[in-house]
């Protein structure tokens, strides 16, 4: 089984809100809710290819400084094993724009639970909690 490693970022805002995206029609897993962010090509540093989804998920910009690891999923699909460390990002230039989502959602924390979230996302919530 083949290892895909991703990376996903928790941007959390001025009211401790943290920004979730829904994954369009059309890809796996449509309709779940999901922390942005996506593959790490070769070559490329987790933070590098997290400032490079950012900028083309939502359309802003951060800075390495402005990333902070804070958990990891490991996470064995059908076909692949994903593993996908978390950042948490509280500072970063623009408004989160859905680019490549179906839609984008502020929401606190402790609510993270009550949108359906692929597998992998789901044990990146309590981590999350006990930080905010």
């Amino acid at each position: 089984m083949s290892i895909l490693l991703v990376v996903a970022c928790a941007l959390v805002d001025a009211d401790r809100r943290v920004l979730i995206a829904q994954r369009p029609e059309g890809k796996s897993l449509a309709g779940l809710w999901e922390f942005p962010g996506g593959k790490i090509e070769p070559g490329e540093s987790p933070e590098a290819a997290l400032i490079r989804e950012l900028n083309e998920e939502l359309g802003v910009s951060t800075q390495t400084a402005c990333l902070a690891p804070l958990t990891f999923a490991s996470h064995s699909y059908e076909s692949f094993h994903l593993l996908m460390p978390l950042y948490v990002c509280r500072k970063w230039q623009g408004t989160p724009q859905p680019r490549e989502h179906a839609a984008l959602k502020w929401v606190r924390p402790t609510a993270l639970r009550d949108y359906p979230m692929p597998p992998a996302d789901e044990p990146l919530i309590a981590p999350l909690c006990d930080l905010l």
